[in-house]
């Protein structure tokens, strides 16, 4: 059991030892309040690696670990990044009297979603009655 006291190492040599055996590593965090410390474990049966600390500056840090690790943990690999949409450009006009379209309407046939305000609609205000 090896307390690293450098946040650094601790976050480098915490996943190389999850890279090393991620079937049998373990993960912990604990909080102790009545001393205000955070204590991190980390352990694959053979070597176990721990960082304390009463900093709360830290929790950047804590948050950014944790999250690197649950990406490994998890079964799936990373999702493929989305593709950048392509910019729309205003469609080019129309030669004149080349049709412009159903009905005469020009600049084309977009949808247009109409959404109601909310709290339009719906059941009316109950009357109070004589007490």
């Amino acid at each position: 059991m090896v307390y690293i006291t450098s946040w650094p190492e601790y976050a480098q040599r915490a996943e190389e030892l999850y890279a090393a055996s991620p079937t049998t590593t373990r993960y912990v965090v604990k909080w102790r309040g009545d001393k205000n410390l955070l204590v991190l474990k980390i352990t694959d049966d053979v070597t176990c690696l721990k960082y304390k600390t009463h900093s709360s500056l830290l929790l950047n840090r804590f948050d950014a670990l944790n999250l690197a690790l649950m990406k490994r943990m998890r079964a799936r690999p990373d999702p493929p990044p989305a593709p950048e949409p392509a910019p729309i450009s205003p469609p080019a006009p129309a030669a004149a009297g080349a049709g412009a379209g159903v009905g005469g309407a020009v600049g084309g046939s977009v949808p247009v979603q109409v959404q109601a305000a909310p709290g339009t609609g719906g059941k009316k205000k109950k009357k109070k009655g004589k007490k």
